[in-house]
């Protein structure tokens, strides 16, 4: 861990030392973008620094509305609400639905926050093989008895691959099963438009897919969301505890929530520049012979069979002032991974580098 001493963004500061940065979730570049800035500091100026409120009491403002009014136009979605973390959606929704499932299938690889909103009274929780449709179906089948949920990372935050939502959403429609997406990291990712792993599979327009989304990756700002019916929006802002009993997002990120999506919008290149830059390093990174995932997405892990060798290459490539994580998360894997997160603002020089030094290191101790 090190303590940073700057803003996020293609570099950063660590003891007064410049480093290039190949680590968190900043996809799109927005986390420092300067509209972003100005429109925090100006909500401020208005607003000061803390609502203060829960959003059913007296914690709504204008613009809480109006993120909420361009998220729902974002996602093509007749409405949308905000609330105070990305890692709450899983758990609104899950029990927001609860009167229709009786049995949780999701997979073995989940996101943490997958598993702590699974509600205390489902006891029924059944793990598929990662990313393996068929081993989803087999497990369906077997425990027919129950109403089944299905829910999926859209894209895997350690691996950077891509649930296959073509061959589940077929499953759950047979099977009658609610489908649950956590596109925390596929949000302005994924798609034409970037509305996720739905649009990715050309499935946005089914109606019957529920997403949990965030705005602190690649929209630059933070807390989380939901779009979906008004109906629906509606009931979890009349049931949700968790939304109900939140103090509402403060005013600075409330603003850059609604300027990231402007410049979302205006802006579609810069999603074409994010995977550009990932499909190139992910290439090249394959023709080292190094064990990584195939999706094209901005998580590129390298796969290594030993701590001790993954902790070596992530301080390899610091020594020579780039970071890249040796990350250990609460999340079932066999190897040990280095991190590698790519963004729209990685400058060329800054992506060969990165290459040459994992070139140099693999030359040196093989991989693993």
């Amino acid at each position: 861990m090190f303590t940073l001493k700057s803003a996020i963004g293609n570099y950063i500061i660590i003891n007064d030392k410049k480093y290039s940065y190949f680590a968190g979730n900043n996809y799109l570049g927005l986390a420092n973008h300067p509209q972003l800035k100005k429109e925090a500091i100006s909500a401020i100026k208005k607003y000061g620094v803390n609502f203060s409120a829960s959003r059913e009491t007296t914690g709504t403002s204008e613009l809480h509305l109006q993120l909420e009014r361009l998220l729902s136009e974002f996602k093509n979605k007749e409405d949308s609400v905000v609330f105070a973390s990305g890692y709450m959606g899983n758990k609104i929704l899950l029990n927001t639905l609860k009167d229709r499932y009786s049995a949780v299938f999701t997979d073995e690889s989940a996101h943490p926050s997958i598993l702590d909103g699974i509600p205390s009274n489902i006891s029924n929780v059944f793990f598929y093989n990662h990313c393996n449709a068929e081993h989803l179906e087999t497990l369906l089948k077997k425990n027919n008895k129950y109403k089944p949920l299905i829910i999926t990372d859209g894209i895997f935050a350690l691996t950077g691959e891509i649930a296959p939502l073509n061959k589940i959403y077929p499953l759950a429609k047979k099977h009658g099963a609610v489908l649950i997406v956590d596109d925390a990291h596929a949000t302005g990712v994924l798609g034409e438009k970037g509305r996720g792993t739905c649009e990715h599979f050309r499935l946005d327009r089914t109606g019957d897919i529920f997403q949990s989304e965030t705005m602190s990756k690649a929209l630059g700002s933070y807390g989380g969301f939901i779009s979906a019916s008004k109906e629906f929006i509606n009931k979890i802002r009349e049931n949700s505890s968790v939304y109900i009993g939140s103090t509402s997002l403060p005013p600075p990120v409330t603003a850059a929530g609604c300027a990231s999506l402007k410049i979302l919008k205006k802006h579609p290149k810069l999603r074409v520049s994010l995977i550009e830059n990932a499909e190139y390093i992910r290439n090249r990174i394959i023709k080292m012979d190094f064990n990584t995932t195939c999706d094209n997405t901005p998580i590129i892990p390298i796969f290594l069979n030993s701590q001790q060798s993954a902790q070596g290459l992530s301080d390899f490539l610091k020594e020579n002032k780039i970071i890249v994580p040796h990350v250990k998360y609460p999340v079932k894997m066999d190897k040990f991974i280095v991190r590698i997160t790519v963004t729209s603002i990685h400058t060329k020089d800054q992506i060969e580098k990165l290459l040459d030094l994992l070139k140099k290191w693999r030359d040196k101790n093989g991989i693993d």
